[in-house]
């Protein structure tokens, strides 16, 4: 089965503007996170999956320099820019990687998709945010081709074609889905927020780089950070207003596979 890990990405972020190519211990962010997604043991093919917006030509140019692939779409319909990505290296089965997690562990990565691929043609959908439990920012989903394609068919709502899979999960008798839990039994994803939205985020993931860089170099590890951040409380604390907020906060009545308890309100800014 030929994976290919999709990491989407644009300069139009609302919150933070050109995040993906902010300087992060002296590479972009997109390439810090891409040099991490690369680290995986598993063979994949990997695309960035960007938009026809001439502000992303930035992140084309970056691309080419660092040698990963990258398809143009549409700027708010995933689903359509997913699957031209996925196209271009003609693969089996889809895994999507948000481009703003760049301290995602490469062991999470492997880990989600050896479970994918252990059990190879009983799940159509597998995640580890299904419910989650790793802290926020180790976002891992799989899907066949197959199961896009009918995603691709069917979604109407915006947000299901905005957030590519919600029309997958909210229909649990018709897809098999399937979750992979933190192995620690622990449920972290709404104590920290390792994902980049806010300038908070940066700061907090610069801080981070900045330690754990020097000490553990630049694959450093979900229990380097951990472990970091009981030697360092205060550094948690940078971005802790935002701890658990996450899109879904929009949709509570529209999901029904999501609860109240899986996210929090955004703080007034």
């Amino acid at each position: 089965m030929k994976l290919c890990v999709v990491i989407q990405a644009r300069m139009g972020s609302t919150r933070l503007p050109g995040k993906v190519l902010l300087p992060l211990a002296g590479k972009p962010v997109l390439e810090r996170m891409i040099e991490r997604v690369r680290a995986s043991n598993v063979l994949f093919e990997l695309v960035v999956a960007t938009t026809k917006d001439p502000d992303d030509d930035s992140i084309v140019t970056l691309c080419r320099k660092i040698d990963v692939r990258y398809y143009r779409g549409h700027a708010t319909d995933l689903i359509e820019r997913h699957q031209g990505a996925a196209a271009l290296v003609e693969a089996d089965a889809l895994v999507k990687i948000p481009s703003d997690c760049p301290l995602i562990d490469p062991r999470v990565i492997d880990r989600v998709l050896g479970f994918w691929m252990k059990y190879e043609g009983y799940y159509d959908y597998v995640s580890n945010l299904h419910p989650p439990s790793y802290p926020d920012g180790n976002d891992v989903e799989v899907l066949g081709m197959d199961t896009l394609a009918i995603a691709n068919a069917e979604a109407t709502r915006l947000f299901e074609r905005e957030h590519l899979t919600p029309y997958i999960w909210e229909r649990p008798e018709r897809f098999r889905i399937g979750n992979v839990m933190w192995e620690r039994e622990l449920n972290y994803s709404l104590r920290y927020r390792w994902t980049l939205d806010y300038r908070e985020d940066y700061q907090f993931m610069s801080a981070v780089y900045e330690h754990l860089l020097q000490e553990r170099g630049p694959l450093f590890s979900l229990d380097d950070i951990l472990e970091h951040l009981q030697r360092y409380p205060d550094l948690a604390k940078i971005n802790q207003r935002f701890a658990g907020v996450n899109w879904y906060r929009h949709h509570l009545q529209e999901l029904h596979t999501i609860h109240h308890d899986e996210t929090r309100q955004e703080p007034m800014l």
